[in-house]
C-alpha cells in the first residue's frame, strides 16, 4: 500500500464489488476482490477505505474523479441509447448520474 492518509477515496474504475455481486447473482460465480484498489486519485489503499457515496468520500482528487466520471458517464446514456430504448427510463438514468455528479462536486 503506497498511503495511509485518512482520506475516504472512490475506485477508479468504478465499484468492482458491484460487478462482482452482479455476476455472483447472475452465475452463480464468486471471485475474489483484492484486499486493495487504485482510487480516482491514483493511490492504492486498501478496500475498506474507499466509498461510492458521495458524502463519505474526503479525498479532493478522488471526488472531482467522480463527478467527471458521472457527468460523462450521463451523456453517453443519452448518446448511446437506441431509438427503441424507453425514453423515460434513459433520462432517469442520466439524472441520476448527473445527480451522482452534482453531490461529488459539492463541498
Amino acid at each position: 500500500m503506497e498511503n495511509s492518509d485518512g482520506h475516504i477515496h472512490v475506485e477508479a474504475q468504478g465499484d468492482a464489488a458491484a460487478v462482482r455481486n452482479v455476476i455472483a447473482a447472475t452465475f452463480g460465480l464468486v471471485g475474489t476482490l483484492s484486499a486493495e484498489t487504485t482510487t480516482g486519485c491514483g493511490l492504492r489503499v486498501p478496500r475498506a477505505r474507499v466509498s461510492r457515496h458521495p458524502e463519505r468520500v474526503t479525498c479532493l482528487p478522488c471526488r472531482e474523479h467522480a463527478r467527471d466520471r458521472h457527468r460523462r458517464l450521463a451523456d453517453r446514456i443519452e448518446v448511446l441509447a437506441g431509438p427503441t430504448a424507453d425514453r423515460t427510463q434513459v433520462e432517469r438514468a442520466a439524472a441520476h448520474h448527473r445527480d451522482l455528479a452534482r453531490r461529488f462536486a459539492a463541498p
